[in-house]
């Protein structure tokens, strides 16, 4: 090769290997970035944010190949979300998922009125203010709403516990208009099947403790947990605490009774995560949220720890047994 031609492969070459990096970096920034913010942490919603990748990825998108997510999580400090939020909006992320918390929306809906937000929330999306109605959003926010099922859930710990005639509800005052929302709707279902309620507030750890010996003063038959990203923190504590006073206690999702806890009733987050995703992606092609109904999820589950049952001392009836989707031994 002539000294020529050798200088001309060299410069080939030396500008190849500045394009290959550019080229690199174009098509990394030409992906589109999803916020998403969570209350809790991966450790504790590991197989929810499986689930919202799935409901993704059946849109056409799958992490790390044509998108990214960004994740913020507050590690059960919610002061933290409206940081995050701001963070994600400095990031100019295309749209961000709010699905662990209603207080994440709000955070979110706080910071930003034109990047899409998905939510996932428990309570009516029209009385929380993050939507104008069910079939238009009208806004920058769409997603997913649960069933109502503080009813089912209270008949079913009453068919359990049916000398319960005094039964308590556990909800976290910072939240304030979530809980406001369940407050009405256990007052409303106990009034429906005959009962006393006693609404009790909790935001601390010692809130959980104070809550548990007014429980036990007022001689509290059973305790619903309402549906909070706080509770789901403190699941541990709160199983702790109703067997050390043999409170019989329900709460909404699977990992309560996972952990020990007595029974759980409520809408599938799983499913409900999963067509969060499923929404994430349509947006991501280019729909418009105002456009996209709030889907509400339809499918309920029902879990019995029958370990716990028998350390309170109670038997179990056979019919509610029979209508739980997974009994745990």
């Amino acid at each position: 090769m002539t000294d020529v031609r050798r200088r001309e492969f060299i410069t080939l070459l030396g500008g190849a290997a500045v394009a290959w990096p550019l080229a690199a970096r174009a098509q990394q920034s030409a992906m589109p970035v999803i916020g998403f913010i969570d209350p809790l942490s991966l450790e504790t919603t590991r197989d929810k944010v499986a689930a919202f990748n799935r409901g993704l990825a059946e849109a056409g998108y799958i992490e790390g190949r044509n998108v990214a997510i960004e994740y913020r999580w507050a590690e059960g400090q919610n002061d933290r979300l409206p940081g995050l939020a701001a963070d994600l909006i400095r990031r100019a992320v295309a749209v961000i998922a709010t699905p662990g918390s209603t207080t994440a929306t709000l955070a979110a809906k706080a910071a930003t009125e034109t990047i899409p937000i998905v939510f996932v929330t428990g309570g009516d999306p029209v009385d929380l203010g993050l939507v104008r109605s069910l079939k238009r959003p009208g806004g920058n926010l769409t997603g997913v709403s649960f069933l109502s099922t503080e009813v089912v859930a209270l008949e079913l710990l009453h068919e359990l516990v049916p000398a319960a005639t005094l039964v308590a509800a556990l909800v976290n005052p910072t939240n304030v208009v979530n809980a406001e929302v369940h407050k009405r709707e256990i007052q409303d279902s106990a009034r429906v099947l005959g009962l006393r309620s006693l609404i009790l507030n909790a935001s601390t750890p010692s809130d959980i403790d104070a809550a548990f010996a007014t429980l036990v003063q007022e001689r509290v038959g059973a305790l619903m947990i309402s549906t909070d990203s706080f509770f789901t923190a403190q699941r541990d504590q709160i199983i702790a605490l109703a067997a050390r006073h043999a409170v019989p206690t329900i709460a909404q999702f699977r990992e309560f009774t996972a952990a020990g806890g007595l029974m759980a009733y409520g809408s599938s987050i799983i499913d409900a995560w999963h067509l969060a995703g499923s929404y994430t992606g349509r947006i991501l092609k280019g729909e418009k949220p105002s456009d996209l109904p709030v889907q509400q999820s339809t499918k309920v589950e029902f879990f019995l720890n029958l370990k716990t049952a028998r350390a309170l001392g109670l038997t179990v009836p056979i019919p509610l047994l029979g209508r739980a989707d997974e009994v745990i031994e």
